[in-house]
Parts: structure tokens; C-alpha cells; sequence
């Protein structure tokens, strides 16, 4: 803008150099020495294009934020810049704003890409953000046999085997020193007496105690003493190691069908339109299927629509933590290695100052903080 300005207004000065007086020639002089010199970047409203998905951009209301805009705003209060933010829909109608000469410069979680780079006509600042492109499948649920697994396990069958030898051999032993002084309760006969003693053992076992039972000699009380010690020990022990053997054995079989990138070709995959991830699709020989945000994207995937979602892995990940489901997991592999960066136009006086403060944030480990404040 400064530019067209100058070279709108400088002819008009020129010819009154040529065709004034002395002091008309002066003041044209200096009017044309104040043209001349570039405005200051403080004194320009640079427009800054925003375009993404959280948690690298977010609008809330009139507001912006995420890891994009957070970087952006540390880097303009240090060196004092003025700015506004123009919405874009996407990357790609972002980076092209700045191409056309509409923007000063572009945020977002824009990719830095070896077509991007081959543009003449932007160029990269230093990466803010080193991420990889992953993908977003539909889980396998698991069967009913796969849920009650774990009960049939070797430790499970194991533990219950212990636990019911346990039960009869303290009732051996209740009966044994009961069986004289109260034969009410354990008769003296052995089937009869070591069943009631069993169910003594049994009842607390399982701490409901019913009472129907209960051993008179110090013998007796000792050894149900210590046999509630050891149920209490024994019962929390068992409960702990089913919950870690079920817990185990459902997030195995919560695994998405697609183990592997080879095994995305010729599927269709979602992906968010303007971005890095419908090349990569191609690249990988999915079909692209376009949706103009990550949430609709997601929703081809739940409807059926789509095989999965193609996208950058931070978003997907981020996406999954505000909006849990079960149905939905993240690929075990990611598809590619990606870098973030700021898209100016080529030769741009912001690009060395931009690239300063990124490696200032870096350095006193800002950088780390404005991250981790959005993702944790």
C-alpha cells in the first residue's frame, strides 16, 4: 500500500520540482524526501490472515486464540506492532492472500511444504511447531466374548482356584477346634461340620458375616481373625488384577482395521479442505474426500461415509480430549514428519524480525509454555 501510494504521488511532485519557484521548489524537495523513506513498521497496521483448527486457532466470538495466535501475539507486543485479523476459511486461501499482496502475512498451523517453498511468491519464517500428520479411524468395538475374556485367563482361573482352596481348608481348620465345645454351630460330624465351617469362611470371605455362625474358642477366633485379614488382602489383590486384566485386554481390542499406511490406499479418506492433507492422501493413494472443517470431517467417518481422517496428528488429538469418544482412535503411525510456519510475502521486512523473536521464544523457553498452556 505504501508503494502504490508513493508511486501514485511522486510524479505529481515532480513536475512542480520542474515548474515552481525557489520556495515551492524546496518545500517539494522535502515532501519528496518524506515519500522516499518507508514507513516504520510500528507505523503500519500490518493484516495478518488467520485460518485452522484448534488448538492452533480458535474463535471464540470476536476473540482468537490457540498456539498460532498465541506465538503471534508474543512476537507484535515485543516489538510493538500493530495489527488486525483477517478470517480466511482455509490454508490454502490464506497463503494465497499473501501471495496476491491482500495480506502482510499469514497464522495458522500452515505446513511448510516443498510446494509451498517453490512458491516465488511467499516465504517461510523459522517453524514454531514440529507436529506429524496422523490419522483418525473408527475403532473396532469389542465382542462379548472379547469383554469376558479376562475371567477365563489363566490368572483369573487360577486365583479363583486358590481362593476356593483357601475357603476349604479354613473351614477345615473352624470346624476342627469348634467341633467339641460348639457343635451347635459345627457338628461333630465331618460333612456336616467342615460345609457349616466352609460357609463360615465363605461369608467372611465376602464380608457379609451373617451370623449364623461364629466360633466360640479362642482357637476358632483366632484363626477367623486372621482369615478376615487375609480375605481383605486377598479379595483387593484379586479385584485389582481383573480390573488391570479387562482394562488391558479392551484397549487391545479397541484397535483401528487399518494397522498401516500401505493399507489406506484406494480407501476414501475425510479430509479438511485447503490443507497439506489432501495432498498427502493422493500421495498415499487414498481418495480425498473434502469436508471445510475437522468436525465434519469427523462426521464422514462416524456416519460411514469415510474410512478415516487424515489430518495433523496435534488437532486430532486435541480434538478426541474435548470431544471423548469411544468409537474413535487415533492411527498406531503417523504418515509424515511436518513443521509449522508464519507465510509472508517474498522479501518482506517482517521475515528477519519474525525469525528473531521465534528463536528469542524458543531460547527462554516460551515457546514450550504458549504449548503446553493449550494442550494440557
Amino acid at each position: 500500500m505504501v508503494q502504490l501510494w508513493q508511486m501514485l504521488v511522486m510524479p505529481i511532485f515532480l513536475r512542480r520540482l520542474v515548474r515552481g519557484n525557489g520556495l515551492s521548489k524546496s518545500l517539494t524537495v522535502a515532501l519528496l524526501l518524506l515519500i522516499a523513506i518507508p514507513f516504520p513498521l510500528q507505523a503500519r497496521v500490518l493484516r495478518v490472515g488467520v485460518s485452522g483448527s484448534p488448538p492452533f486457532v480458535e474463535k471464540n466470538g470476536l476473540v482468537y486464540k490457540g498456539i498460532s495466535v498465541d506465538v503471534w501475539r508474543h512476537i507484535a507486543e515485543a516489538r510493538n506492532l500493530e495489527y488486525t485479523f483477517v478470517h480466511l476459511p482455509n490454508t490454502d486461501s490464506n497463503v494465497k492472500a499473501v501471495a496476491n499482496g491482500r495480506l502482510d502475512l499469514a497464522i495458522g498451523p500452515i505446513s511448510i511444504t516443498p510446494d509451498r517453498m517453490a512458491n516465488s511468491a511467499i516465504e517461510f519464517t523459522q517453524p514454531y511447531f514440529y507436529g506429524e500428520e496422523g490419522l483418525l479411524l473408527p475403532a473396532d468395538q469389542p465382542k462379548l466374548w472379547t469383554r469376558i475374556k479376562p475371567l477365563f485367563g489363566l490368572a483369573a482361573l487360577s486365583s479363583m482356584a486358590v481362593l476356593l482352596v483357601s475357603i476349604f481348608i479354613v473351614g477345615n481348620l473352624i470346624w476342627f477346634v469348634e467341633r467339641h465345645r460348639n457343635s451347635e454351630h459345627f457338628p461333630r460330624q465331618y460333612l456336616k461340620g467342615v460345609a457349616n465351617g466352609t460357609w463360615f469362611a465363605l461369608v467372611t470371605l465376602t464380608t457379609v458375616g451373617y451370623g449364623d455362625r461364629a466360633p466360640l474358642t479362642q482357637a476358632g477366633r483366632a484363626i477367623a481373625g486372621a482369615w478376615m485379614v487375609i480375605s481383605l488382602v486377598t479379595v483387593s489383590t484379586i479385584t485389582a488384577g481383573l480390573a488391570s486384566a479387562f482394562t488391558i485386554s479392551l484397549s487391545n481390542t479397541q484397535m483401528p482395521g487399518i494397522t498401516k499406511p500401505a493399507q489406506i490406499d484406494n480407501k476414501l479418506m475425510a479430509v479438511v479442505s485447503g490443507t497439506s492433507s489432501e495432498f498427502l492422501a493422493r500421495r498415499y493413494g487414498a481418495r480425498p474426500l473434502p469436508a471445510p472443517t475437522l468436525a465434519e470431517a469427523v462426521e464422514l467417518v462416524k456416519k460411514g461415509d469415510a474410512s478415516g481422517v487424515i489430518f495433523d496428528s496435534p488437532a486430532l488429538r486435541y480434538f478426541l480430549k474435548k470431544n471423548p469418544d469411544n468409537s474413535l482412535v487415533l492411527a498406531p503411525f503417523g504418515l509424515t514428519f511436518t513443521t509449522y510456519g508464519f507465510v509472508l510475502p517474498s522479501n518482506s521486512d517482517l521475515t528477519r524480525l519474525i525469525d528473531v523473536e521465534l528463536l528469542d521464544l524458543y531460547s527462554n523457553g516460551m515457546m514450550q509454555v504458549i504449548t503446553d498452556a493449550v494442550l494440557e
